[in-house]
């Protein structure tokens, strides 16, 4: 039997859940929304929230473990993104850029740069640019495409 198409959200620091859910909607597919702690999610038959431990990486080894091949990953996480293109997940960024078995390696090598660095300076960087509506916008239009595509096989 083949697994139902899902999207699995790494919720805890997600800024693009509501368009997940209208995306989903529209679509009717389930979202498993998983976090560490107890978040407001709409009560709609297709959400389900997904509390963890607030273990170490809890909410990431959910995902992974509950990742397929029919599974769209929603995670900022590089190494969640790895761990669920292993299963044969389709994974998006919060700002729409997917994760690819070849963009994967060098991603994980410039988290691992940039914690050099960050270890070099205190802590003390810019972090990331801000949110922005056009990063919303290509979200949108890559978790629909990636629902399009998995559901033509």
């Amino acid at each position: 039997m083949t697994d139902a198409i899902q999207i699995l959200v790494d919720a805890d620091a997600c800024p693009v859940k509501d368009e997940i859910y209208r995306v989903a909607w529209r679509h009717e597919v389930a979202v498993k929304v998983v976090s560490n702690s107890r978040l407001r999610v709409p009560e709609h038959p297709l959400i389900e929230r997904v509390t963890v431990s607030d273990g170490f990486d809890a909410a990431d080894d959910w995902i992974a473990e509950a990742a397929h091949a029919r599974s769209i990953v929603v995670t900022a996480d590089i190494l969640l993104a790895d761990r669920a293109l292993k299963a044969g997940a389709s994974v998006l960024g919060p700002n729409g850029k997917p994760f690819t078995a070849a963009s994967i390696g060098p991603a994980i090598a410039t988290r691992a740069i940039m914690a050099d660095l960050r270890a070099g300076m205190d802590g003390r960087t810019g972090g990331p640019p801000p949110f922005s509506k056009a990063d919303r916008s290509q979200f949108l239009q890559a978790l629909d495409a990636a629902l399009v595509r998995i559901k033509r096989g």
